[in-house]
């Protein structure tokens, strides 16, 4: 198991918030994309970084994984995502992947493949 699995999503978020913010977008931008992604209002993701919960968990319970994440392409940390074949570490790389191109700029309406 990579140790990613068991680091709690509270200890990373805030990076995910800085990288948005170093380019000019918002924690409310980074909340809305971790909705789309997961299903998580933002009262539940407020409760599940205050629990400090795990990425496995995190996943594993989400309240409604998006089916329009497997639109989700492209190469992360050097490795492409759809040739990932572990589900919790390709959601944890789409989530990845959706923080940097919030911090690239894209619009939202891209990000959310809407």
């Amino acid at each position: 198991m990579h140790r990613i699995y068991t680091t709690s999503v509270a200890s990373v978020y805030p990076h995910y918030v800085a990288k948005a913010e170093r380019k000019g977008r918002t924690k409310e931008e980074v909340d809305q994309i971790i909705g789309w992604l997961t299903g998580y209002d933002s009262a539940a993701l407020q409760s599940e970084l205050d629990r400090q919960t795990n990425f496995e968990d995190f996943f594993s319970k989400a309240p409604r994984l998006n089916p329009a994440r497997r639109e989700i392409k492209g190469v992360i940390c050097g490795v492409r995502i759809e040739e990932i074949a572990e589900d919790t570490m390709r959601e944890i790389r789409y989530l990845d992947k959706l923080v940097d191109e919030l911090a690239k700029g894209r619009p939202m309406s891209k990000i959310l493949r809407q």
